[in-house]
């Protein structure tokens, strides 16, 4: 089976879980993305390890789950804001656990495991709001979610399909040589078309917001892409796992999203 079969049934399996998590019911969702969370926190973890550094894989996955499970609280009307005052607990933990390790440089292990902690576990769990940024008691929009997994998938097939057809000029080869201009711009047009079409669908928001948010999504899932080659690259790696047939791991197949929840998160925040 070649790679392009294994990515194309990879991603509609994917894609058809996180569809079917949305629209059937919010906890679904959150079950379902709490499990990539801890996957991805594992992975990151793990693929740490290959260059000498050591995170603290318990502390930072109880972290990164009290970190999702109460942004999940408080985004579903289930508590309020002062919960997540107690990621301070973690935070000492982290330190507390550390300290009885025993093992060498241990700031540099501490720093990873909070990096793991921002760079995967806190996207993750923005992606709580997005079916209702206002926070309004009983509300669930699954179209906010909904759009925007459509246009980070586009932006990505965009990218691949066009990249892999016509692409000649290389756009960042010291960091991933294969990614190309061709297929950055086809992604881009192919996320703003999807953007445009959605809104005609999706009307909680504005056409005008719909094509700001496709456009965030163009830039940041695009560095994130970019981001990760660049981490992986550092440690010699060529995936960040094997979990995914065609993809990689959770983060070869996340890292548009990662990069890109946070900045529509703010933008969501302004809308309303």
């Amino acid at each position: 089976m070649n790679n392009l079969v294994k990515r194309t049934l990879t991603g509609i399996v994917f894609v058809v879980l996180v569809i079917l998590s949305i629209n059937m019911h919010h906890r679904f969702f959150v079950i379902l993305f709490l499990i990539i969370t801890v996957m991805g926190l594992w992975e990151f973890f793990k693929l740490v390890e290959t260059a000498g550094i050591f995170p603290n894989k318990f502390a930072g996955i109880l972290s990164g789950v009290f970190l999702f499970l109460s942004n999940a609280f408080i985004a579903h009307g289930h508590t309020g804001w002062g919960i997540l005052m107690f990621n301070f607990v973690f935070i000492f933990l982290i330190f507390l656990f550390e300290l009885y390790r025993k093992l060498p440089n241990p700031f540099t292990n501490i720093a990873f495991t909070f990096f793991g902690l921002l760079y995967i576990a806190l996207p993750f769990s923005l992606l709580n709001y997005f079916p209702n940024p206002n926070l309004m008691p009983g509300t669930y929009h699954s179209s906010l979610l909904m759009g925007f997994f459509f246009l980070v998938w586009m932006n990505e097939t965009g990218a691949y399909l066009v990249g892999s057809a016509i692409g000649k000029h290389r756009l960042f080869e010291r960091i991933s040589p294969k990614k190309t201009w061709e297929g950055t711009i086809g992604g881009g047009v192919l996320a703003m078309f999807t953007g445009f079409m959605i809104s005609r669908y999706f009307t909680q928001i504005d056409t005008i917001d719909w094509l700001a948010i496709s456009l965030i999504v163009v830039v940041f899932s695009s560095y994130g892409d970019l981001f990760e080659s660049m981490f992986k690259r550092s440690i010699n790696a060529k995936d960040s796992g094997r979990l995914l047939p065609g993809h990689g791991g959770i983060l070869d197949r996340f890292d548009g999203v990662i990069m890109a929840a946070p900045f529509v998160f703010v933008y969501l925040n302004i809308v309303f």
